[in-house]
C-alpha cells in the first residue's frame, strides 16, 4: 500500500521542510544549479548579468554584442514610461525573437538570442530561494527560476495549512509598482503551491479566481501532487516548449494554457505534421479561440508554406475570430465576398485569414451533384500548403457546404472546432470530412477541473393558485424585513387580498412572480451576486417578459437578448386601426 503523502500527516510539517524538498527536486531530479539563498544579497534582480554573460560568451558572442544586448534587455524591463504588461510583453519579444545588435556603423545587424529555443539541453536554468528583492518596498519571493541568468519564475511556498490562495495574493501584491513590480517583467509563470492543495499557476497580472491547475498522470500518488506538477510543468525541455509555443498576449491581458488546451495542440501539431486533419472538440466555455490562436501560430512560424483559412458560420463569429487574433497581435485578413475569398487564396498572402462558410457556396444550384463534379474538375488553385480551421463544425459540415469546400479545396487539411457533442446524424458526416478526433475535453471534465460552471435544471411549476402556504410565508417575510411588528401586521391583513390578486394573473404573469419572488429570498440572488437566465420559446414572448418585469422591483435590471435587430419596415404594414399591437409592433416598440 502507497502511503498519502498529501494526507494528514503533510500539514504538520513547516513550510521549510517543503521548501527544502522543492529545491532538492529541482536540483537532483530537473537538474537546476542552486544559487543559493539570496536573502543577504544586496543586489538581487531579474537580470543576473554575470550569469547570462557567462552563457552568451558560451555560444561565442563578443563583449560589444553581449553589452549591448544586456542593455536592450534591461532598458525594456526598466522601462518606467510603461506598466508591468507592456515591460513584460516588450521583454518577451527580446526573448522570444533575440536582441538587435550593431556595433559598428556600417556593419550588419546581428542577432544575439538569449535563450536557445531549438536546443533545451543548452540552456542553463538555475533556482535560488529566498531572494531579497529592493524595489519600493523590500520583498522576498520564496522561489525563483532563471534561465541562462534572466528570472523566469516566481514560486512561493504555504504551510499546509495555509491556502494556496495566500501565495497567490501575495505574489500579486509583489507585482504592484509601489512593491517589486519591476521585477516581474522577465517573469513567465507565477507558481504558488503547498503539500496538501498541491500547485497553481499563471502569469504576472492574472487575478486570482483565474489562476489554473495543471492536471497529469493523476493516477501517480507516489509523491506530492506539488512536486509532480513542478518537475511536469518545469522540466527544461517542457518550460522552454511552455514558453516559447504556448504564451499568449491578449489585448492587455497575458494568458497560459490550461492543461486541455496544451494537450489538445501537442495532438493538433502531430496531425498537422503528417497532414492529417480531424476533430478538436473542447466543450464550450474552455477557451476554444485561445487553442485556435496558438495552433495557427505554430503552423504558420513553422511551415513556411502554410497559409490558414478559419471558417465560421455565422458573421458574429466571424468577426468574433478576427477580433480574438487581432487582440493576440496577429494580422488577419477577412474576406468580404466569395470571389475576394478566392482571389486571396489564389496568391501567396495573406497567410492568415478567415471567412463565412456560405461564401465558399453558390446559390440556386438545382443540380448540386453536376455543381460538385464541375467543381472537382476545375477546384481552386490556392497557392501554399491550405489548412482549414471550421469553427462550429458540427453544424456547418452537416450540409452541402463541406463538400463544396473539399472540392473546391481538394489539397487542403480540415481541422475541425466543437464545443457542441456530435448528434448522431451529424457525426457520420463530420467524421468523413476532417477525420477523427484529435482531443476531447468534454463537459463533465470541465465541471470537475473548474473551468465551467455545472448545469443545474430544478423543474418549476408554477402553480396556477399561491395555494403554497410555505410560499406564502416566505414572500411575505422577504417583503417585511424592514417592517417593524405594528407594520407588519397590518399589512398581513392585506396579504389574502394580494393572494388571490395573483392567482388571477395569466400564467407569464405567475412566472414573472415567481421569478422576482426567487430574487427577495435566495441569498445568492437577494445579495445581488447572481443572476438568471429565462428562455423564451419566441422573440414575441421574450419582449412579453421584458415588458412584465419592468413592473417588478427588477425593472433596470434585465435585458432581453435577441437575434432581432429592429427595422422600420418591420411594422410599415402592420398598423390594423385597433388599440392593440400586433406581435411584430410590440417586439419592434421592445427595442425602439
Amino acid at each position: 500500500m502507497t502511503a498519502d503523502p498529501s494526507g494528514s500527516g503533510a500539514v504538520t510539517k513547516p513550510e521549510r521542510a517543503t521548501q527544502n524538498r522543492v529545491v532538492a527536486l529541482f536540483c537532483e531530479q530537473l537538474g537546476y544549479r542552486y544559487l543559493g539563498n539570496l536573502e543577504a544579497k544586496p543586489d538581487n534582480s531579474n537580470i543576473e548579468a554575470p550569469q547570462l554573460t557567462e552563457y552568451l560568451s558560451a555560444r561565442g558572442y563578443d563583449r560589444d554584442q553581449i553589452s549591448k544586448a544586456l542593455d536592450k534587455l534591461q532598458s525594456a524591463a526598466n522601462h518606467h514610461g510603461q506598466d508591468l504588461y507592456h515591460n513584460n510583453k516588450a521583454v518577451y519579444q527580446l526573448l522570444r525573437y533575440g536582441v538587435q545588435t550593431k556595433t559598428e556603423a556600417g556593419l550588419p545587424t546581428d542577432t544575439v538570442y538569449l535563450i536557445d529555443w531549438q536546443h533545451p539541453e543548452q540552456n542553463r536554468f538555475y533556482i535560488a530561494e529566498e531572494v531579497t528583492v529592493f524595489g519600493e518596498k523590500e520583498k522576498r519571493p520564496d522561489i525563483v527560476l532563471y534561465v541562462n541568468g534572466i528570472a523566469i519564475g516566481v514560486l512561493e511556498l504555504k504551510n499546509s495549512r495555509v491556502s494556496i490562495g495566500d501565495g497567490i495574493r501575495q505574489s500579486l501584491v509583489n507585482q504592484k509598482a509601489e512593491f517589486i513590480g519591476a521585477f516581474f517583467s522577465t517573469i513567465q509563470f507565477v507558481f504558488a503551491g503547498n503539500d496538501s492543495e498541491g500547485l497553481q499557476y499563471d502569469a504576472i497580472g492574472t487575478p486570482e479566481k483565474f489562476f489554473l491547475q495543471w492536471k497529469e498522470d493523476e493516477a501517480d500518488n507516489s509523491s506530492y501532487k506539488l512536486d509532480k506538477y513542478l518537475a511536469k510543468m518545469c522540466q527544461p525541455s517542457r518550460l522552454i516548449e511552455l514558453m516559447h509555443d504556448f504564451v499568449l498576449f491578449d489585448g492587455g491581458d497575458k494568458k497560459l494554457p490550461r492543461v486541455h488546451q496544451y494537450f489538445g495542440i501537442k495532438a493538433a501539431q502531430a496531425h498537422v505534421r503528417r497532414k492529417e486533419g480531424g476533430i478538436i472538440w473542447h466543450t464550450q466555455g474552455s477557451g476554444k479561440s485561445i487553442v485556435m490562436v496558438l495552433l495557427a501560430k505554430w503552423i504558420l512560424e513553422n511551415n513556411p508554406h502554410a497559409r490558414i483559412a478559419i471558417v465560421t458560420d455565422r458573421d458574429e463569429l466571424d468577426k468574433q475570430i478576427e477580433r480574438v487574433f487581432r487582440d493576440a497581435g496577429e494580422t488577419i485578413y477577412r474576406t468580404g465576398s466569395g470571389r475576394d475569398l478566392m482571389a486571396q487564396l489564389g496568391q501567396a498572402a495573406p497567410r492568415l485569414l478567415c471567412s463565412l462558410a456560405h461564401k465558399f457556396g453558390k446559390r440556386n444550384v438545382d443540380n448540386f451533384d453536376a455543381f460538385i463534379e464541375q467543381l472537382q474538375s476545375q477546384p481552386c488553385h490556392a497557392v501554399g500548403e491550405l489548412f482549414i480551421f471550421v469553427d462550429e463544425c458540427h453544424r456547418t459540415q452537416s450540409g452541402k457546404l463541406h463538400k463544396t469546400m473539399k472540392a473546391l479545396l481538394p489539397g487542403a487539411v480540415f481541422i475541425g472546432f466543437t464545443g457542441t457533442p456530435l448528434l448522431k446524424k451529424d457525426k457520420a458526416t463530420s467524421l468523413e470530412v476532417f477525420g477523427k478526433y484529435i482531443h476531447t475535453y468534454k463537459f463533465n471534465e470541465a465541471v470537475q477541473d473548474g473551468v465551467v460552471l455545472d448545469l443545474v435544471y430544478e423543474a418549476r411549476d408554477i402553480d396556477q393558485r399561491l395555494s403554497s402556504q410555505h410560499r406564502v410565508d416566505e414572500r411575505f417575510a422577504a417583503r417585511t424585513r424592514e417592517l417593524n411588528d405594528f407594520q407588519r401586521a397590518e399589512l398581513k391583513k392585506k396579504w389574502g387580498t394580494m393572494q388571490n390578486v395573483l392567482s388571477s394573473k395569466s400564467r407569464m404573469d405567475k412566472v414573472v412572480t415567481d421569478i422576482a419572488g426567487d430574487f427577495s429570498v435566495k441569498p445568492r440572488l437577494d445579495s445581488d451576486m447572481g443572476n438568471a437566465i429565462l428562455v423564451a420559446s419566441s422573440i414575441y414572448e421574450a419582449c412579453r417578459y421584458y415588458e412584465l418585469f419592468q413592473a417588478t422591483e427588477l425593472k433596470g435590471k434585465c435585458a432581453a437578448v435577441t437575434s432581432y435587430n429592429p427595422q422600420t419596415r418591420d411594422i410599415s404594414t402592420e398598423e390594423t386601426g385597433a388599440n392593440t399591437e400586433t406581435d411584430r409592433q410590440v417586439i419592434y416598440h421592445t427595442y425602439v
